[in-house]
């Protein structure tokens, strides 16, 4: 097993997501930075875990690699994303970074080395079918293929040795410098398998739970994610069943796929798969659905199929975005949570609610599946481990409606989406649902329930790069040195009291102890060094927190 069977993922498109400059125009500004504000958003919503898509350096989207190394100036630097990556960490929070490792942008080095120096080039073994007998149709006195027709993705070449030794030395970087987690492999369908074998090799050295998963639209998974390739694979069979069976009211098209995939004899029982419903590259659920009555249901089954739930950002309120002849760009929009436009906040609340129940119930993070009940406008499915068992019902109709199916016990069934409702049941049971609803049923003896209290913490804000105050600030601003029992303001406006500081039982790190006066209170625990921390904030250098007289 792996962290990602316990895992609520947020998968985020950073470019789009921090409102960057469609083209690189070579400025570096923290944008990603932003994430700091996001952290008890993650944490309302149980994310533990976070996908995000291409955020090496590139000309234009991300795919159009410049260099693996470096961290696009659009969104940052390499040590501001380190300083995000150890406070996710700090925050329980994995970090997936998109590895795109098929293509290139024209601007990576070896390619501008080849264009400067044609036949001459050492680098003419790094590109798929690159021949010097035409022209391209950018211009180049050369052929070379591009990813899918694209021009300016330059497909590389995976069968040469120093190509592959470039990006395993890049997959080892991410992880030595930055302690990423794992890698979502882009277009895996057309990488050789050859090389995944190395890169599991390569990771799984480093992190023996690292977690590889490929970008797969079609074809046999187990083709790609198996014991000696990939992890696994996005389920891409079962995103389309899952929003057309509620467009097309039909529960036995994503019956099918599930019991196909993960029931006794499934194709895919070994394949813990990326589900969701949405991302940077499809339509926006709430688009592709024609009743909006039906987001709860799609996110309902979604995060209690088989396999790790993964949210768009963005999508959670129920945004929209529909894909257009020309690009890509409006399913990536720039996202501030004060500025969500028209949010569905009870989508959202039904979201938070399933993050805690997938985390709390065994039986969704490491069951078997079977189907239990099928019609075209409901459905019943179970999950269950040795130590658990759990039923999914789903009513899509827009009226109350009953369905009927063998329990298997006699016991109480508490429904864990719903109030943690007590039913009790003794083998067939007649369940009542309302319209556009699903229930989750946990088998038990009356005392089961899910515990809904809100687990997110304050804001936290990344202290400002390269940017100390001088002596000469300090004492201008007259910022303190120790931390003493007091009163303080945080820069955001809330005061607290500090009681006093303390030492870390097992680190010896200095800690902070505090309270909050306002609200009811609450007591934090911080790092001495972060509670002192000089920010900035419009444009002038402050203290994160400042004594009160």
């Amino acid at each position: 097993m792996s962290y990602i069977n316990e895992s609520v993922i947020y998968n985020i498109y950073p470019l789009g997501w921090c409102g960057a400059p469609k083209q690189n125009d070579g400025q570096l500004v923290y944008r990603l930075d932003k994430i700091y504000d996001w952290i008890p958003h993650f944490k309302k919503m149980s994310i533990n875990c976070i996908v995000f898509n291409p955020l090496f350096e590139s000309s234009f989207h991300g795919y159009d690699t410049i260099d693996y190394k470096k961290v696009d100036c659009r969104l940052g630097d390499n040590e501001s994303f380190k300083k995000i990556c150890k406070t996710l960490h700090e925050n329980g929070i994995k970090i997936i970074l998109d590895g795109v490792f098929n293509h290139v942008g024209r601007d990576f080095f070896a390619f501008k080395d080849v264009q400067q120096n044609l036949q001459n080039s050492q680098y003419c073994g790094w590109f798929q079918n690159l021949g010097f007998w035409g022209s391209s149709p950018k211009g180049d006195p050369f052929t070379y293929e591009g990813w899918a027709g694209h021009y300016d993705l330059v497909k590389l070449n995976l069968q040469n040795q120093d190509v592959v030794n470039y990006l395993l030395g890049a997959a080892e970087f991410w992880i030595d410098e930055f302690d990423i987690d794992g890698l979502r492999l882009d277009a895996a369908d057309v990488i050789d398998i050859e090389f995944f074998k190395k890169l599991r090799n390569t990771c799984k050295s480093k992190k023996p739970d690292f977690w590889l998963y490929g970008e797969l639209t079609h074809g046999d998974y187990n083709h790609w994610a198996n014991s000696e390739t990939l992890d696994s694979a996005t389920n891409y069979e079962c995103y389309k069943g899952i929003y057309s069976s509620h467009n097309d009211h039909n529960y036995f098209e994503i019956a099918h796929s599930l019991n196909r995939q993960f029931a006794n004899g499934g194709i895919y029982r070994n394949i813990y798969t990326y589900n969701f419903v949405d991302n940077h590259d499809v339509n926006r659920i709430a688009s592709s659905l024609k009743d909006k009555n039906h987001l709860n249901n799609v996110y309902t089954l979604m995060y209690t199929m088989p396999g790790v739930p993964s949210i768009y950002y963005g999508s959670e309120y129920g945004i929209e975005g529909m894909r257009t002849n020309q690009s890509d760009y409006e399913l990536r929009p720039c996202l501030d949570l004060d500025s969500i436009p028209n949010p569905n906040y009870q989508l959202f609340d039904h979201i938070v609610k399933l993050g805690k129940i997938r985390l709390a119930l065994e039986a969704l993070k490491y069951g078997d599946f079977a189907n239990v009940k099928i019609m075209n406008e409901k459905l019943v499915y179970k999950r269950w481990t040795n130590n658990q068992t759990v039923f999914v019902a789903f009513n899509l109709t827009d009226h109350d409606e009953w369905i009927d199916f063998d329990t298997g016990c006699n016991a109480k069934l508490t429904d864990v989406l719903n109030d943690n409702e007590v039913i009790d049941v003794n083998g067939y049971y007649n369940l009542y649902m309302k319209p556009y609803s699903a229930r989750i049923l946990v088998v038990n003896d009356g005392s089961f329930k899910v515990d809904f209290s809100d687990n997110s913490t304050e804001e936290i804000t990344k202290p400002v790069e390269n940017t100390e105050a001088t002596d000469a600030q300090v004492e201008e601003q007259h910022f303190y040195t120790e931390v003493k029992p007091g009163k303080y303001r945080h820069f955001k406006g809330n005061e607290y009291e500090v009681i006093g500081t303390a030492l870390h039982s097992e680190t010896g790190e200095k800690l902070v102890v505090y309270k909050a006066l306002y609200n009811d209170g609450g007591l934090w625990v911080r790092p001495y060094d972060m509670f002192k921390e000089i920010i900035e904030k419009d444009g002038k250098k402050i203290q994160r927190f400042t004594p009160i007289d």
